[in-house]
């Protein structure tokens, strides 16, 4: 192996281990994630709220990185928020920055600890299916998102569309221009961090069409995709955000597409 190909190794294997680790978990809760922040997450809790999830209800943030979603999703909604994920610094962080607003178990073995079977009114899902790198592993997720929610329960899954290539928004960029990714291909994602400058990670394409059916296999039904506008979020988003900035990109083609269903 040559001394460029061992370096490029070695940069993927960092890449790929971008949120690995107490430094890793720290850069993540760095992201500046305006673009989510516009056309994403309060979409979530829309969606969620539409559904009558609120006080006394259990929500479960599958994948909630260092929590500050599950937070904020306690804060608007009012509901019990159960924040969960593999990474127990990322779950270190969430506590250590929490005000009580949620709680926080680990995943192990792709099994939530200490949360039994239809255990959750209902789960949140923001951005996990782009670290799963096969089919396989988006169905265990999915599988065990079914597990935790009771029949009838909804699901609100948040996902970048791999098909939005090389669009320079706000807080993102998704892969290379003009490029076309297979299901599960490797891409390269730039973040912004709130200094401003941006980060290169290793994430894995997975187009919005297929989750319809990858969601039915893993038991769920009623499956709806909506993909937020900035005109939209005028009435949903914080309005001094809304206000921050032109959204030139956001317009032209949002990035962002909220996925529905429910436990069959």
């Amino acid at each position: 192996m040559s001394d460029s190909e061992r370096d490029s190794g070695d940069q993927r294997a960092a890449e790929a281990a971008a949120w690995s680790g107490s430094e890793g978990a720290r850069a993540f809760a760095a992201l500046e994630a305006a673009t989510d922040w516009l056309l994403g997450y309060p979409f979530v809790f829309r969606a969620l709220a539409r559904r009558r999830i609120g006080a006394g209800a259990v929500l479960v943030d599958y994948g909630c990185g260092p929590g500050k979603v599950a937070g904020h999703a306690a804060r608007q909604l009012g509901a019990r928020v159960v924040g969960v994920d593999t990474s127990p610094e990322m779950l270190a962080l969430a506590r250590a920055s929490d005000t009580g607003a949620a709680e926080y178990h680990l995943v192990e073995g792709g099994r939530v600890a200490g949360l039994a079977d239809g255990a959750a009114d209902a789960v949140m899902c923001s951005h996990v299916l782009a670290s799963l790198p096969d089919e396989e592993a988006v169905l265990a997720v999915f599988r065990e998102v079914r597990r935790l929610l009771r029949p009838g329960g909804p699901f609100v899954l948040l996902a970048t569309d791999p098909a939005c290539t090389g669009t320079e928004y706000a807080s993102l960029r998704i892969g290379e221009p003009g490029a076309v990714y297979a299901p599960g291909q490797e891409l390269t994602v730039r973040l912004r961090r709130t200094d401003g400058s941006w980060q290169e990670v290793r994430n894995h394409a997975w187009p919005v069409g297929l989750l319809p059916g990858l969601l039915e296999r893993a038991g769920f039904r009623d499956v709806v995709r909506h993909r937020p506008t900035v005109a939209e979020a005028r009435e949903t988003a914080d309005p001094g955000l809304v206000g921050s900035r032109t959204w030139a990109a956001e317009r032209e083609r949002p990035p962002l597409v909220v996925t529905t269903a429910v436990a069959a």
